[in-house]
């Protein structure tokens, strides 16, 4: 699904609404004390009227929280996106050659090219390539083209005022008005995604709020109309997300027949250069890098496309935790910084949707914790099919076909 609300903007609103198949966690952190429940449901006047108190508590003025809720609204259509979310089922190929299209590539390009002293600023400031936030602002909306028609304040105040996650959302609401304050939202009709997302690079308003950047020195941070603030804005962000400067975030590699295929995938333990001493060749000759933490990342199986993902690969999933479309994004990223198209290979067929629910349901009944029995080769059932292939014998490389589900 789509990244987490808490502290992050949610984000894939043209290409992957409702992403799944997120990296599983190493280590489960401490539990935090539970935050009071945040006030939700009820009469919608009484509702407003105490989220009008905690903005002023915030330090908002009156005025501007009464400029921001005035007209508000709950939208069933938010509701209904809410709860009907898709699911994601599409292959790396599938998806990455949809959307890293010659097309989007050349859009890209000319755009780096017209804002070439912002991207400039972005990376000297923030260390952050032009390729990557290019790729993440043609992901997002296509250049600005498709933001979304929901009302945002009606889309935050419909999701606080539901008491499914009110206390991922009203926070949101809160920040929203102090946008409004500083004149920066027009809460009557400024639009975005259904979740509350703003703006060409698709962020929310506490976000916006903690990294917008007036890249065009109007005085205003609107990512909406403005290249330049979103182009800042999100270098920005990334840096925060932990993006290191001069590092790279994945590059291609050939594969020889035989590898420990067992210890691909991410959250691994090697080092690039140590995948390089067993025969991984990097496409492009560079293997400067070798020092790194690198893991093998193979979307497809050991037969299909092959990359190593480098620490900086973490930020696409703080951006968003689906693999696909991280790794798609971060594909995306090194083509507009001059690498050639992947190379395909011949990928073992895979499973479709009710076989890959027959192939959770068996990985559950053996004691692997897959999640949800989805029909979505997420990095849960990735690792149980792993560990299954290496029980039974076949190259442990994470990918679900027809004879591992026949094995079993």
């Amino acid at each position: 699904m789509h990244r987490s609300l808490t502290s992050r903007s949610a984000l894939a609103l043209l290409f992957a609404l409702a992403l799944a198949g997120g990296a599983a966690a190493q280590q489960a952190p401490a539990a935090a004390p539970e935050a009071p429940a945040a006030p939700c449901g009820g009469d919608l006047s009484s509702f407003l009227e105490g989220v009008k108190a905690d903005a002023i508590a915030a330090g908002a003025s009156a005025a501007a929280a009464d400029q921001a809720l005035a007209g508000a609204e709950i939208d069933p259509k938010v509701l209904s996106r809410d709860r009907a979310q898709g699911v994601f089922k599409q292959t790396f190929l599938e998806f990455s050659q949809r959307t890293v299209s010659q097309a989007r590539l050349d859009i890209g390009r000319q755009k780096m090219k017209q804002y070439a002293d912002v991207f400039a600023r972005a990376e000297q400031e923030f260390g952050v390539p032009s390729g990557v936030i290019t790729a993440f602002w043609a992901m997002e909306t296509d250049f600005g083209a498709v933001q979304g028609d929901f009302n945002t304040r009606n889309a935050l105040v419909t999701l606080s005022h539901d008491c499914r996650r009110p206390e991922l959302f009203r926070p949101q609401l809160i920040a929203l008005i102090e946008m409004v304050q500083h004149g920066d939202l027009d809460p009557a009709t400024n639009t975005g995604a259904w979740a509350g997302e703003i703006g060409q690079v698709q962020m929310l308003p506490r976000d916006i709020i903690a990294y917008g950047m007036d890249g065009d020195g109007d005085g205003h941070i609107r990512l909406k109309q403005s290249g330049p603030d979103a182009i800042l804005t999100a270098a920005k962000f990334i840096q925060h997300l932990g993006f290191e400067r001069g590092q790279p975030w994945l590059q291609e590699v050939t594969v020889p027949d035989s590898l420990p295929w067992e210890k691909s995938g991410l959250g691994g333990t090697m080092k690039a250069g140590e995948w390089f001493a067993l025969g991984v060749k990097p496409r492009d000759g560079n293997t400067g890098f070798g020092d790194l933490e690198g893991d093998l990342v193979l979307p497809q199986g050991r037969m299909g496309p092959a990359f190593i993902a480098y620490p900086n690969f973490k930020i696409y999933l703080e951006w968003n935790k689906s693999f696909i479309y991280t790794t798609s994004a971060a594909y995306f990223a090194t083509r507009l910084s001059g690498a050639p198209t992947y190379l395909k290979g011949a990928p073992e067929p895979g499973l479709a949707n009710d076989q890959m629910k027959t192939l959770q349901t068996k990985l559950q009944s053996l004691g692997h914790d897959v999640g949800e029995i989805d029909g979505i080769l997420g990095s849960g059932t990735r690792i149980a099919i792993q560990k299954e292939q290496q029980r039974l014998g076949i190259p442990a490389d994470g990918w679900a076909t027809p004879a591992l589900l026949n094995a079993l």
